[in-house]
């Protein structure tokens, strides 16, 4: 026992991570940065001491003179960061309750002290009282091609209210804990006119942008702890067999993030999917949703597999933290996330199989494409939200799949839509834009509701299976290469034009200048229909008209008129279904560009409805109660309770997950 630890000692301070292979055969990315990091948990004081070696690849073809590193915990310093005032203060802040990361030491792979260049900077709004950057000056510039190696020795203080990270008595959620390297963007990286570290401070809306990297990871705790991390455990061992302590070892290759959590409480159950080996950690008074757990994420895993990509890591681990740790739930870390329930919550809500869901699909957009949350992110939040709520659907359903009780059935699509449409701040600002730049609260809607709302439009346009075929090759040409939202609208540019050819014109740019880089919205209406009966002396009708049926003998017939508008902005085709009292109905198709459309028809039978958009495509539409018309009485008041139900619901759905 002791011998095998000597010799995996050995190997994890002498081996560099990006020559040897653990998790996978061969790497999943080009290894730029790598992290070898010895961590040791002390309980009463709330700290994390760490021992890091790391390097940094320059992979451009400039002349790097500086390194750059984030220190995202000095965000709970006090309330004067940069999160703190984007945050409205941290909430009953008291020394006890702050967080920070100190340097000890800075050197470079020979023991040069590197701390005579460091210096913090605030990049986004120049606030001296945020510390989340640091910038180290280099003794020379680093030449293309050539790694910069340093050895930092660092404490962590976790703060006691938990965002994210922190801890609570005896639990600790580890995030954002060691000092991490920014991403270098070289020319035509994303939108790069030039190379420039892009490193941006920790924002209360924002999340992380991060290179994919190795890691090995040591980590000291007590014995009595359950550890859960982001990587594959090497090895586990309890030095002196009276010592307080154990000692675990790590590996993870091509994630963005390490992340890790301990509790004496936790209990720890696995299972199996195809070639992963899930782990869940939970309080035991919740073995009730171990089952519901792993069928929610083998669920996630499947339809991702088949519909986008690969899962490419051969374990997972779930994480569903105590009532007290509730601040660090719903969080993903590629390899490890945290779900969400509670005790005794019963089977017809189906939160935790939605937060479970939800934050393993971040594993893709997060995680394997790794794009920019920072500065776009609905291409992680609204895309994952998008395939959530698909899943959602399929397995749980479509009209109960967030709850399913018999006196309230509600889908997590429509509820989605719902805080989109409902929210006054839905024109304030478009989706193009950084995290922390959203106005009057709308980050989560604009980045989750409206983005997933505009996606599912669009795969209303161009059909579920191109959709699908659009991601796919967005995962096989961009995984593990930092995707920006341009090259994802290139790959629908590319996909629907090889199916549709020029169906809908030279490319979808028209759809996405006004839902993506847009602020208007889209509704069309039924104005009105009518019927005029005609008296003609020959009894016939004329050929050329829409319907062009009647009975034999009739002595009737009728010119019909439905009269359509365009009362938003957003211009897009939309179907509609005018039906007869006879029993026949016509489909016609609007382009959607005029304000007013008007659709005649000579026949028989007079119009009973008129249907815009019957198989509801087009989601972005705001108000559904106007899509449709027809001469019985219209439930209107009814739509409208329900509507004030499911808004009711939304909010509870946010306040319990704060």
């Amino acid at each position: 026992m002791r011998k095998s630890l000597l010799i995996l000692f050995v190997i994890f301070v002498t081996v560099t991570p990006a020559k040897s292979q653990i998790v996978n055969k061969i790497p999943l990315s080009i290894r730029q940065t790598g992290y070898r990091i010895e961590a040791t948990l002390d309980p009463s004081s709330k700290t994390v001491t760490g021992k890091m070696d790391a390097f940094w690849v320059n992979k451009s073809t400039d002349l790097v003179p500086d390194i750059q590193l984030h220190l995202y915990m000095n965000a709970f310093r006090n309330n004067k960061t940069t999160m703190s005032t984007e945050s409205g203060g941290l909430s009953g802040y008291k020394d006890a309750d702050s967080g920070w990361i100190d340097i000890k030491s800075f050197t470079d792979r020979y023991g040069k002290d590197l701390t005579p260049g460091m210096q913090f900077i605030s990049p986004d709004d120049g606030n001296l009282n945020d510390l989340t950057v640091l910038k180290i000056v280099l003794p020379q510039a680093v030449k293309p091609g050539d790694t910069v190696f340093i050895k930092v020795n660092f404490v962590t203080k976790l703060p006691g209210k938990i965002k994210r990270t922190g801890y609570k008595d005896d639990f600790f959620f580890v995030a954002q804990w060691f000092p991490k390297f920014g991403v270098y963007e070289s020319v035509g990286m994303r939108y790069s006119t030039k190379g420039a570290w892009n490193c941006h401070q920790f924002h209360a809306n924002s999340e992380f942008y991060s290179n994919h990297s190795v890691y090995d990871v040591k980590i000291t705790v007590p014995k009595e702890y359950a550890v859960g991390t982001g990587g594959i455990l090497i090895s586990e061992v309890t030095p002196d067999v009276n010592g307080k302590n154990k000692i675990l070892i790590y590996r993870a290759e091509d994630i963005v993030d390490f992340a890790w959590t301990a509790w004496p409480g936790y209990v720890v159950y696995t299972d199996q999917w195809e070639h992963v080996k899930i782990t869940l950690l939970l309080p035991k008074e919740r073995t009730d949703q171990v089952d519901r757990q792993f069928k929610a994420v083998k669920i996630a895993l499947e339809y991702f597999a088949r519909n986008v990509g690969k899962y490419p890591w051969p374990y997972l681990t779930i994480v569903d933290p105590p009532a007290k740790g509730i601040g660090a739930a719903g969080m993903e870390y590629t390899t490890i996330f945290t779900s969400e329930s509670f005790t005794g919550v019963p089977s017809w809500y189906h939160l935790p199989e939605m937060v479970t869901i939800h934050e393993f699909g971040h594993a893709y957009f997060m995680g394997i494409l790794a794009s920019n949350e920072f500065e776009e992110p609905w291409l992680d939040e609204g895309v994952n939200s998008f395939w959530e709520e698909r899943i959602m659907g399929q397995y749980y359903g479509e009209s109960e799949g967030m709850f399913d009780h018999p006196w309230l059935k509600i889908g997590d699509k429509s509820m989605s839509r719902l805080s989109y449409i409902n929210s006054i701040g839905r024109q304030v600002v478009s989706n193009n834009e950084y995290s922390w730049n959203y106005p009057h609260g709308t980050y989560g809607m604009m980045s989750y509701n409206k983005a997933a709302t505009w996606l599912y439009t669009l795969m209303g346009i161009i059909g579920e299976e191109t959709t699908n075929d659009v991601f796919r090759e967005y995962y096989k040409k961009w995984a593990f290469r930092h995707p920006s939202g341009n090259d994802f609208v290139n790959i629908v540019n590319e996909v629907v034009k090889q199916k549709y050819g020029g169906k809908f014109g030279p490319d979808m740019n028209w759809f996405f200048s006004q839902t993506l880089y847009g602020t208007g919205i889209c509704d069309y209406k039924v104005v009105n229909f009518y019927n005029n009966k005609l008296y003609l002396s020959d009894k016939k009708v004329n050929k050329t008209d829409s319907l062009n049926t009647i009975k034999t003998g009739s002595d009737s017939l009728y010119k019909s008129v439905v009269e359509l508008e365009r009362a938003g902005d957003v211009m897009l085709p939309v179907d509609v279904l005018v039906h007869f009292k006879n029993g026949e109905g016509i489909h016609e198709s609007w382009d959607g560009k005029g304000r007013f459309k008007d659709f005649t028809y000579t026949g028989a039978s007079k119009i009973e409805w008129v249907k815009i958009d019957p198989e509801f495509k087009i989601r972005m539409d705001v108000n559904y109660i106007n899509n449709s018309m027809t001469e019985e009485p219209d439930r209107v008041p009814v739509r409208r309770i329900t509507d004030k139900l499911i808004s009711f619901m939304q909010f509870f759905i946010s306040f319990i997950s704060l």
